[in-house]
């Protein structure tokens, strides 16, 4: 068996979790001594998570540059160029070789908005630099992002406490 210098992991699904295990990931990539960086797509910062509190205290590379959940959007043309702009900043860091593990948090919305065509993504994993790790995270990974992948993992909602009317909470869900 043949032994890749880097991995790509999906985590995808209609369940929780898909972002939460990635921020696993990067906790432990850094604790290895790896450059970390994040390059969230969909998320704005407004939202003031506690994975973004948590690599800001360990020195993390994070991006945060799309402008919020879609259906929330006054523009989607500018939604659509945010979208953009984080592929943009996605691929040049993935070609750089700086990064041992980079994230790519809500990445599969760009595709599936078709902000960003699949096969630029594809591309730019496969073109990655040898050294530098790649979680994709979103719901409806396409087919061709999956193919590309090593390990995919899908997250299945069971039961969530949304459907109850308990809203998110600080230290759970963000």
């Amino acid at each position: 068996m043949v032994r890749a210098a880097s991995i790509v992991l999906v985590n995808t699904g209609h369940g929780k979790g898909k972002s939460s295990a990635a921020f696993g990931v990067m906790g432990r990539g850094w604790a290895r001594g790896w450059r970390v960086s994040v390059v969230q797509f969909v998320k704005s910062g407004k939202w003031q998570t506690g994975e973004r509190k948590l690599a800001d205290h360990l020195g993390i590379e994070w991006h945060t540059l799309g402008d919020g959940f879609t259906w929330e959007s006054t523009d989607l043309d500018e939604t659509a160029a945010k979208g953009r702009h984080a592929w943009a900043v996605a691929r040049e860091k993935l070609a750089s070789g700086v990064y041992d593990l980079m994230i790519l948090d809500e990445v599969t919305y760009a595709v599936k908005y078709g902000w960003v065509p699949v096969e630029e993504v594809v591309d730019g994993v496969r073109a990655r630099a040898p050294r530098t790790n790649v979680v994709i995270t979103g719901r409806d990974a396409p087919d061709e992002l999956v193919e590309v992948a090593d390990t995919v993992t899908e997250m299945r909602k069971v039961k969530h406490a949304y459907d109850q009317g308990i809203k998110a909470k600080k230290g759970i869900e963000y």
